[in-house]
């Protein structure tokens, strides 16, 4: 992280913001008394759990508030203009050419039906720049200076055809096209794994430094902090509870909410010596040879490919045991848990539950003793019925296994108890929770079946990481309680050195490495597991970060 020259003027004065929301919301302001301050060539990191408004902030300054919110009052000065009180065509002129914006989730951001070259060609179109010959060579240039491999072929690409860091990498060089004097960086790198993750933090910084950019980066993750602020502003609940210099906030935080954030950090260390953190019961699950080969044909300018998600993995489960899978995307992790419940169909290996054989077994038979592994899946949303109450969606398993209705509704009720939440959500509807508490619910349902064996994919990379904590506390909690073997698939090695017994490193649909969680973490013997554990986000503070957790 370099050292900003900081001149006298901001380019960006936010002072005394308050947007107001609509009636009915939980309270009448998204953010309140805001005021912060970036200058030309530093990196201001807003951090805050979801709701503290830090992405409202942004919105706001990009003039992109959502219908029924509106700035009430204060000011928000790019080189002395005020944002707030611009109309919509003049922020249209603004937005691109002196503000830049990189979005979370790339794959939204882009239009899946234009190719690359085209979404970037058009940032100048909008703002009549450039002849389109020579828009094309721009776009041309940019992907090359942001790290797109194969320029060339890549502009002529959708975004499909790109992994999640390229296309990241593409909102990257359309926000900087017209080299905008603010880039506001909304959550760029959750979504990705911890090398993709290292490769953009770095790629933001270098062009930084090239181009003088003042960047807004907005995040939940203190690693990130530690790695990209110069300085920081801490929100909660709309208002800002702390601000100063990365080094200090990080090294001393003065308040208690800042304080709570770091403790919650995963210290991505074994909370327990060298080995499990309890005498793991007999073996449950033994998977043997386990592979998985898609083979797509070739076409017009596209050739014939060979992909093998899962290469002849084995391993051992016992009962009580937690297994981490932690790997790049791309690395099969969550292809091998959905070859485990037969949601994906393997090739060829052995899947022994209980030493019964199930590889082969009917729909009738996989339905008996799939109950006995289940999946919480990563997005908490999208794998609920938005259009069912919360306990007939956990009802649903046990109704279907023949339990009658009343019952399945009772036992729905305890479940949803037994993980945090009160009486009242069996009548309620997803949409009416919050990610936590939905993700909460994806685990009652799971356990709905009474399973041995719960496959957590991803299951808390979406989440704050306070929620993220009591989260992975809850799964700890409920594998001691109900003596489940637990396999954790996740891209976080911080979360998957804390919680996990055991760690399976995969690559290429291979496991590279395998071993109890404080020797592969402590003494990785594969190249590719170090170069995981070197891209780890704040990792030169992960010591620090650790004795404040145990301090606080």
């Amino acid at each position: 992280m370099s050292e900003p020259t900081v001149p006298h003027e901001p380019v960006l004065s936010v002072a005394n913001l308050a947007i107001e929301l609509p009636a009915g919301a939980d309270r009448l302001y998204a953010v309140e008394h805001v005021s912060f301050d970036i200058h030309r060539g530093e990196t201001l990191a807003i951090v805050g759990e979801s709701g503290s408004g830090k992405s409202m902030s942004a919105n706001a300054v990009m003039g992109l508030l959502p219908p029924g919110t509106r700035a009430a009052q204060g000011t928000a000065k790019l080189d002395g203009i005020d944002l707030l009180r611009l109309d919509a065509e003049a922020m249209r002129a603004i937005r691109g050419r002196r503000i830049g914006m990189i979005f979370q989730e790339p794959m939204t951001a882009l239009d899946p039906l234009m190719r690359i070259g085209d979404q970037i060609a058009e940032v100048f179109e909008a703002h009549g720049l450039l002849a389109p010959a020579e828009r094309r060579a721009r776009a041309l240039a940019l992907l090359t200076e942001v790290g797109i491999p194969e320029p060339e072929r890549a502009i002529h690409a959708y975004p499909f055809q790109l992994s999640g860091g390229q296309r990241q990498r593409v909102v990257i060089a359309m926000a900087l096209a017209l080299d905008p004097v603010l880039l506001i960086a909304d959550e760029p790198t959750t979504a990705l794994d911890v090398t993709t993750q290292a490769q953009i933090l770095k790629l933001i910084r270098e062009l930084q430094d090239k181009h003088g950019t003042a960047v807004m980066f907005i995040t939940h993750d203190f690693g990130v902090v530690a790695d990209i602020a110069d300085r920081v502003v801490v929100m909660s609940k709309g208002r800002v509870v702390e601000t100063g210099a990365a080094a200090d906030v990080l090294g001393a935080p003065q308040d208690a909410y800042t304080r709570q954030l770091i403790a919650a950090i995963p210290t991505g260390r074994p909370a327990a010596g060298d080995g499990p953190r309890k005498a793991a019961g007999e073996t449950v699950l033994e998977v043997r040879g386990l592979t998985k080969t898609y083979r797509s044909a070739g076409g017009f300018f596209r050739p014939a490919r060979v992909v093998h998600a899962v290469r002849d993995v084995s391993f051992d489960l016992a009962r009580g045991e937690t297994l981490g899978v932690v790997g790049e995307s791309g690395s099969g992790k969550s292809s091998l848990g959905r070859c485990l419940v037969r949601l994906i169909e393997p090739d060829a290996g052995s899947i022994r539950l209980n030493g019964q054989e199930t590889m082969g077994q009917s729909v009738g038979e996989m339905r008996i003793w799939r109950r006995r592994m289940q999946m919480v899946f990563q997005d908490p949303y999208g794998s609920l019925n938005p259009r069912t109450r919360v306990g007939r969606i956990v009802a649903e398993g046990p109704i279907a296994a023949g339990m009658p209705i009343g019952a399945a509704l009772k036992k729905a009720g305890d479940l949803l108890a037994l993980v945090g939440l009160d009486a009242s959500a069996v009548d309620r509807f997803p949409h009416e929770f919050s990610g936590g508490q939905r993700q909460r619910i994806g685990i009652a349902r799971a356990l709905a079946l009474d399973p041995e064996i719960i496959i957590a994919d991803e299951a808390v990379s979406a989440l704050d990481v306070s929620i993220q904590a009591q989260v992975l506390r809850l799964l700890a909690d409920l594998k001691t309680r109900l003596d489940l073997a637990l396999i954790f698939i996740t891209h976080d090695l911080r979360v998957a050195a804390t919680i996990c017994d055991k760690v399976a490193v995969m690559r290429k649909g291979e496991v590279v490495e395998m071993g109890p969680a404080a020797q592969v973490f402590g003494d990785p013997q594969h190249e590719y597991t170090r170069r995981l554990i070197a891209a780890i986000p704040g990792r030169a503070e992960g010591d620090a970060f650790g004795a404040r957790a145990a301090a606080i």
